[in-house]
């Protein structure tokens, strides 16, 4: 009988530069902390926003980057 299964929850502060996660292994409890030099994470504003996330966007997440990628619209330019 499995009673845990792996799974990560994190916790981020007002400056977003930085979070916590707590990660179960089967054992016991991990307490991760991670703070970015420089930038900022992309974090939900209130409980709506909250999603499960992918191993991908927990990696992204770890890096620095947004886990939802965001595509900016340009217009075409004419090169001839």
């Amino acid at each position: 009988m499995i009673l845990f299964r792996a799974r990560s929850f994190f916790f981020c502060g007002g400056r977003k530069d930085r979070f916590k996660a707590l990660y179960w292994d089967g054992q016991g409890y991990w307490l991760l902390y991670k703070r970015f030099e420089n930038g900022k994470m992309s974090w939900p504003q209130n409980q709506n926003e909250v999603q499960a996330l992918s191993s991908e966007q927990v990696d992204w997440l770890m890096k620095g980057f947004a886990i939802k990628p965001k595509i900016k619209n340009t217009k075409a330019r004419s090169f001839y």
